[in-house]
């Protein structure tokens, strides 16, 4: 274990992307954990990723699952680090041997959002102009909003949130607005860009969009026990659901997945939409269903279903006709 003592206290490292919104998440679970534990250290340790130094080619042509999360795991491995931090999104549903999910942290908003050139402020997807230019770079977006909003141009733009905020405010650049997660704008105060927050029925989120996780060795107790603290139930629930339908669908950056799951506390029951889409957004296959959760009085049972309810959507999708759209994707 990396975990040394400094000054009479035990230090612990965590492993994170060197993005601003990869820092500042980072910091956000460090503060957690200094205020569960005083008497520990913990220090942040940032590096690249594959998906930070190549900024000129589109996620899905890039060809690697493990984007933003394979030298932050290698470090874990290795012992560099105790614990990593994921915007748990990026995170592929299988994970390398040895290591397991120490945490997930209550969700912020999982919807995506519109921000807006100067320009073309107080506009909406609707209500720009025919030829108007979109930037995003994730292909579940373009999917879905082509098929809705035909009148607009959507292409590709990457980049850190600051680095695409600033091609979109170009004067000479192509952008009427840009495509980003809430999540992301809010927790680097970057919420008052958002022209319009997209709902469900116009863009399903991606899996486990908004919420972080936190991935550890598998056997290191220690760490596995400072981060059960930091759990949030509710968002565990949900986003392990979202998980085993994009593992069961082999999905990642390449495949045009969307879902939005539902806690319904009255009823005790988990609901999911599940979406699968061609990349031209022509072809869509939808599912929704739900499981109770009565008579699950343990976190693992409870776990259990929302991941048989995931797996269950995803085989439903495979049914009627996502199967044939993945084929079509080189993912069957």
């Amino acid at each position: 274990m990396v975990a040394t003592t400094v000054e009479g206290k035990k230090t612990f490292v965590i492993g994170t992307r060197k993005s601003q919104l990869a820092l500042v998440q980072t910091h956000l679970v460090r503060e957690r954990l200094e205020k569960e534990f005083p008497h520990l250290e913990f220090r942040i340790e940032p590096m690249s990723t594959i998906g930070d130094k190549i900024l000129d080619t589109a996620l899905s042509k890039i060809g690697e699952k493990a984007l933003f999360t394979k030298e932050l795991e290698v470090a874990l491995e290795d012992g560099r680090v105790d614990f990593v931090v994921h915007s748990l999104k990026d995170l592929p549903t299988v994970l390398p041997p040895g290591m397991v999910l120490g945490a997930i942290l209550e969700r912020e908003n999982p919807n995506d959002a519109l921000c807006l050139n100067e320009k073309c402020k107080d506009l909406t997807l609707e209500t720009l102009p025919k030829g108007a230019v979109i930037g995003t770079s994730s292909l579940r977006r373009v999917a879905q909003l082509k098929r809705k909003y035909p009148h607009l141009v959507f292409t590709d733009v990457r980049g850190n949130l600051n680095t695409r905020l600033a091609k979109l405010d170009d004067e000479n650049g192509p952008y009427s607005g840009i495509i980003l997660a809430v999540a992301g704008l809010v927790r680097i105060d970057k919420g008052d860009r958002i022209s319009q927050v997209l709902s469900s029925k116009v863009s399903l989120h991606a899996v486990s969009q908004g919420a972080l996780g936190v991935e550890c060795r598998e056997n290191d107790q220690e760490a596995r026990e400072l981060l059960e603290a930091l759990n949030h139930n509710d968002t565990r629930l949900a986003c392990l659901s979202e998980r085993a339908l994009m593992r069961r669908l082999e999905g990642g950056c390449t495949v045009p997945i969307g879902v939005n799951t539902r806690l319904d506390k009255e009823e005790n029951s988990l609901w999911m939409h599940g979406l699968v889409a061609s990349l031209d957004g022509q072809e869509c296959v939808e599912i929704e269903d739900k499981i109770s959760l009565v008579g699950a009085d343990t976190r693992d049972q409870r776990e259990s279903l929302a991941a048989e309810l995931g797996t269950k959507v995803a085989n439903e999708l495979m049914k009627n006709g996502a199967d044939k759209i993945l084929a079509e994707l080189g993912h069957r």
